[in-house]
C-alpha cells in the first residue's frame, strides 16, 4: 500500500540531501535481504540524522537494528564521546549490520547487541538523549515504558511504523501488528509525561519528548 503518492515521495528525495557512499553501500546491501523494504531509506534516514545533529545526544538507543541504516544516520548526531547502543534480535541480520558498521566512517561510535531487547535493555546502565523503537510491533508499547524511565527530560523517543502500512485506519483492526501498533498510539497520546506529533513520513513516525 502506498501511503505516499510515488511522485511525491521521489520530488521529496529529490530535494533531500543526497546518500553517501557509505549509506549507498547499505542500501544496496539490504536488497539481497528477504524484506528490503524494512529499511528505513534515504528520506526517513536523513530525518534521523538531522534530528540526533539537532541534539546532540550523549547517548541514544535503537531497538531494532536490521542492516544497520538508521544507525548509521543517528550516530552521525552523536556527541564527541557519544555512544549509540543497538540491538538486533536475529543473529545473521545482526551479522549484516555488523559488516555495514565496518564501513569506513560508519560504526566507530556504535555498539551492537544481539538477542532479545526486553532482556539486554534492562542491562543497559545508561540514561537515554534519544530511543528509536523499530522492532517487533506487538512489543512497542512494552519497550516505551522500559525506557521512558530512563530517558532525560528533554529527550525524544521515535517510534517508526506508527500506521503499519495503513492497517491502523481499518475498521474493526485485523492483525496483531495492527492492533499493537494503534494500542502503542493511543498509550503515548494518553500519556501526560511527553508532548508527541505523528509525523506522515515513510510509514509514519511518531516523535514523544519527555515534558
Amino acid at each position: 500500500m502506498d501511503l505516499i503518492l510515488p511522485a511525491l515521495q521521489a520530488y521529496a528525495e529529490q530535494f533531500t540531501s543526497a546518500e553517501d557512499d557509505v549509506l549507498q553501500t547499505i542500501r544496496e546491501r539490504t536488497f539481497d535481504h528477504p524484506e528490503p523494504h524494512m529499511l528505513s531509506g534515504h528520506l526517513q534516514g536523513k530525518l534521523l540524522e538531522l534530528l540526533s545533529r539537532l541534539m546532540r545526544p550523549a547517548r541514544i538507543l535503537e531497538i531494532g537494528t536490521f542492516t544497520g541504516y538508521s544507525a548509521v544516520c543517528l550516530a552521525r548526531g552523536l556527541a564527541a564521546d557519544g555512544i549509540l547502543h543497538t540491538i538486533e534480535c536475529r543473529e545473521e541480520t545482526a551479522a549484516l549490520a555488523r559488516a555495514n558498521f565496518n564501513l569506513p566512517g560508519a560504526g566507530d561510535k556504535i555498539i551492537l547487541h544481539t538477542g532479545n531487547a526486553a532482556e539486554i535493555i534492562p542491562a543497559l546502565d545508561e540514561t537515554w538523549d534519544m530511543v528509536f523503537i523499530d522492532a517487533d510491533k506487538t512489543g512497542y508499547t512494552d519497550y516505551y515504558n522500559m525506557v521512558l524511565p530512563r530517558v532525560r527530560k528533554g529527550g525524544l523517543i521515535l517510534a517508526d511504523n506508527v500506521f503499519f502500512h495503513g492497517t491502523v485506519l481499518a475498521a474493526p483492526l485485523k492483525g496483531k501488528n495492527a492492533r499493537a501498533i494503534h494500542g502503542f498510539n493511543e498509550w503515548v497520546q494518553k500519556d501526560q509525561s511527553v508532548e508527541q506529533v505523528m509525523l506522515t513520513v515513510r510509514d509514519g513516525l511518531m516523535l514523544a519528548v519527555k515534558k
